[in-house]
């Protein structure tokens, strides 16, 4: 089943053009990770379905490098189901979500091949961090917003940090006798998108500050949240259409697509309401992995020790994303450096500007006191990140000294963690915060 680029095809649904088209960093990423599936022996199958069906298994679940942890989500079920210990269910949860992710991807690419530029633009643009979205939603289902918040900002620490870090350690190593640059422009963008993130989550944490009881002081820091909560989203929405009408050459160039044609494939590879329905297959099992995270980290926190601070902000984040951080590292090791920031910084872009307003607006909705409070610990960790990946990526140019010195900001923030314990976390300096 191989198609060629600009035909057009027929199979479960109708290619439309050509079937060239734009992929953002993201696709690329999770494409590097993806493998040629071998379909010789599936033309003899007699039968028409089961040969469907035999195409869409080996692309979907065989299809990527890491199908190996595939394993893990009928486990993960099981575990749950006959009573085991409730940290094996959030181990087998966790690395069940990481080949899970990688395909939520894969399938929107699919289908953006049948949607155009735009439309699929918009789908990666949204469902590029719909594994966390879907963890903040259940945790917010549950009444805990300590975790909604801690996961979040884990993400947004290990995509400035340790991806970045890792990508730019290694990229320099492998490339010593080589210069490795960038498009500054691109980081530029995504780094002033995250300042006002952070002015957004600094101010409601400075505001108890100002005087006044406790309780204004409350309702204020809660009214503040959801204004610019709103004002973020607008942000992102101004955002999405400078990267995909404006000025999408800074984020995507017709040009690379022909150096990854090794990497990432032409055509789709399966029918248009056949990525659609796994589409929602694969969804649906991320929700309900999502939900014994959920249910289980405070269980997993108690049986090993560890603070559910550190659990949520370095554990959960880093093998959550597992599969999209390889691959950001790969495209490191070739010398691919915009792609590589385009994964790291577009990712906790999208987290910080759309997934963390988006939550407190859910929240809203639901009767719930979610705030952008997220007390001087981890304001403070989040603040220093930005300043500090912002700084490195100013001057266009990488080498691994710079990845090194985000990699010891990431060891050193994760010691913190690890030896905070959560009545510190939930009560930095005196304030406190509702659950």
């Amino acid at each position: 089943m191989d198609f060629e680029p600009g035909t057009s095809i027929l199979q479960n649904g109708a290619v439309k053009g050509s079937l060239r088209h734009a992929r953002t960093a993201h696709n690329m990423s999770s494409s590097s990770l993806r493998k040629k599936s071998d379909l010789t022996l599936v033309p003899k199958v007699r039968f028409g379905c089961l040969r469907q069906l035999l195409v869409n298994l080996q692309e979907v679940i065989f299809g990527t490098r890491i199908w190996i942890l595939f394993p893990a989500v009928p486990l993960a079920v099981l575990a749950d189901s006959f009573g085991f210990p409730r940290p094996w269910v959030f181990v087998l949860s966790l690395l069940g979500l990481a080949p899970l992710a990688e395909r939520l991807s894969f399938l929107t690419e699919q289908i953006s091949y049948f949607t155009g530029h735009t439309v699929g633009g918009l789908l990666n643009a949204t469902c590029g961090n719909a594994t966390e979205l879907i963890v903040a939603v259940f945790a917010l289902s549950k009444d805990k917003i300590k975790l909604v918040k801690y996961s979040l900002l884990g993400s947004v620490l290990s995509n400035l940090l340790l991806v970045l870090g890792t990508s730019l350690f290694f990229g320099g190593i492998v490339n010593l006798k080589k210069e490795q640059t960038y498009d500054g422009r691109q980081a530029e963008v995504n780094s002033h998108m995250l300042l006002l993130a952070l002015l957004c989550h600094s101010l409601p944490m400075l505001f108890p500050y100002a005087g006044g009881s406790a309780d204004v002081a409350e309702g204020s820091v809660l009214r503040l949240s959801r204004a610019g909560s709103i004002i973020m989203l607008l942000a992102y929405v101004a955002y999405l259409i400078f990267h995909l009408w404006n000025h999408r050459r800074l984020f995507e160039e017709d040009k690379e697509l022909d150096e990854y044609d090794d990497v990432v494939e032409e055509g789709p590879v399966i029918g248009k309401w056949s990525a659609m329905a796994w589409l929602v297959v694969v969804t649906l099992l991320i929700a309900l992995l999502s939900e014994y995270v959920v249910t289980t980290i405070e269980d997993a926190s108690e049986t090993w020790g560890l603070s559910v601070a550190f659990l949520s902000i370095i554990l959960l984040p880093m093998i959550g994303n597992a599969a999209e951080h390889a691959g950001a590292v790969i495209f490191a090791y070739k010398n691919k450096l915009d792609i590589t920031l385009g994964v790291a910084l577009g990712s906790a872009t999208q987290i910080a500007m759309f997934v963390v307003p988006l939550c407190v607006i859910v929240a809203w909705v639901m009767g719930m006191n979610m705030d952008l409070n997220f007390n001087i610990l981890e304001t403070a960790s989040l603040a220093l990140s930005i300043l500090a990946s912002s700084s490195i990526l100013q001057d266009g140019t990488s080498h691994y000294m710079k990845g090194l010195i985000l990699l010891l900001f990431y060891i050193v923030i994760a010691t913190c963690f690890f030896l905070t314990n959560d009545e510190v976390t939930l009560n930095n300096f005196g304030l406190s915060r509702s659950n």
